[in-house]
């Protein structure tokens, strides 16, 4: 049985938390650059679990190191795509490759329709499940 109290996409650290404000944000860009990470701002309007490439807003910023420049990325991209699920990435180079180590949601749509439990029966009585995204049922562009 699958089961989300709050009904919110709950992806990358914080998820179950209240949204973080800007300060809040800031702060853990700040922690983030403080352990040599680099961070990205990246969107999608298809938050399946198994959608791990979202679009990436800009470049990523391996050579910033204030967290008003990184906000201020984020929050042009909340005015480009303000329907739009958008997280930061911090990208920790340390170990000779670039590895995710922290990332979460900074921007949500109002309405988050979530997810539906297919089952399928298959050879042998077996049964099969996957996931589908109440918000896949439109076309890119117009699922929020």
């Amino acid at each position: 049985m699958m089961t989300n109290p709050v009904g919110r996409i709950t992806q990358g650290q914080f998820s179950f938390l209240p949204d973080l404000n800007d300060a809040e944000i800031s702060a853990q860009i700040q922690y983030g650059l403080d352990k040599g990470y680099s961070w990205s701002v990246e969107y999608t309007d298809d938050p399946h679990p198994r959608n791990t490439f979202w679009e990436m807003f800009g470049m990523p910023m391996f050579d910033l190191r204030d967290a008003a420049g990184i906000l201020m990325e984020v929050n042009n991209c909340r005015k480009t795509f303000p329907r739009h699920y958008i997280r930061l990435v911090a990208f920790d180079a340390t170990r000779s490759i670039e590895s995710i180590a922290m990332n979460f949601i900074v921007n949500r749509p109002e309405n988050e329709p979530g997810f539906g439990l297919l089952r399928q029966e298959s050879d042998g009585r077996n049964m099969r499940y996957t996931v589908r995204s109440y918000a896949g049922d439109k076309p890119e562009g117009e699922r929020y």
